[in-house]
């Protein structure tokens, strides 16, 4: 198994394509996917474009339906939603599908929806993606941060590392073996130097710093958490996201 990072939808090598890619957006699409899906949401369909949003929306129950749309951090006028995990309780979404758009996370998920197996990972749900990857040793993996508007994320990065931390404390496999890239080292690092403290990494990051601009303190307090749920995303088909029952 060799683990790959790259930083941005943009770096992902074109024309090829992984065993497993895992899609990262820690502040805050992945970490709301996991949440509305432990919550009891049937599922989250991803969108990069609002129009195409509403448009294939339109066809869904009306009252199983909720229209998440994230620009800037901020809801989208005439969405249901924005992009906080807060409002993923499960008696707003059990039993309905979002239909999500956001900033960056979106963009990421439909840059590696062709591969064979697509997840979702944040610090949340760390430990569920570790051991999917313990347990079926995919050949090639990749772990692809969201970034901002085609920037570098401190976040997405840090949780990279986590993922491939956890994978070596695991499966007993040296970072040297399993690292497929300079960025998965970096990426490890970068966690080490923060694991207990991952509320700081966020103040450091420039998306954490706009969120907090925002007011949004409890959702970055949210995303801090490491292995709070044990949910695996998975995508069952394109664009469409699941609770894994792997």
């Amino acid at each position: 198994m060799k683990l790959f990072v790259y930083h941005t939808p943009e770096r992902v090598p074109p024309q090829v394509t992984a065993d497993c890619a895992i899609a990262i957006d820690v502040l805050r699409a992945t970490s709301t996917i996991a949440t509305a899906l432990d919550a009891g949401a049937e599922g989250v369909q991803a969108f990069s474009d609002l129009e195409i949003l509403i448009a294939t929306s339109e066809a869904w129950d009306p009252a199983r339906r909720i229209r998440v749309g994230e620009r800037g951090g901020k809801t989208v006028e005439g969405f249901d939603m924005g992009n906080s995990p807060l409002d993923c309780t499960p008696e707003r979404v059990k039993q309905s599908r979002l239909f999500m758009s956001t900033t960056n996370g979106t963009r990421a998920l439909e840059c590696i929806r062709s591969a064979p197996i697509v997840l979702t990972a944040a610090f949340i749900n760390r430990d569920a993606v570790v051991q999917y990857l313990v347990k079926h040793q995919p050949e090639t993996v990749w772990l692809v941060g969201s970034g901002w508007e085609g920037s570098y994320s401190l976040e997405d990065t840090g949780c990279a590392g986590a993922v491939i931390e956890g994978v070596l404390e695991q499966s007993g496999i040296s970072l040297d073996a399993l690292a497929g890239n300079d960025e998965a080292v970096s990426s490890v690092t970068l966690y080490r130097n923060f694991q207990d403290d991952l509320v700081s990494l966020f103040k450091h990051a420039s998306h954490g710093k706009r969120l907090l601009g925002l007011g949004l303190y409890e959702d970055l307090e949210y995303c801090a958490q490491l292995d709070f749920l044990d949910v695996l995303p998975v995508q069952r088909e394109q664009g469409v996201l699941v609770k894994s029952i792997l």
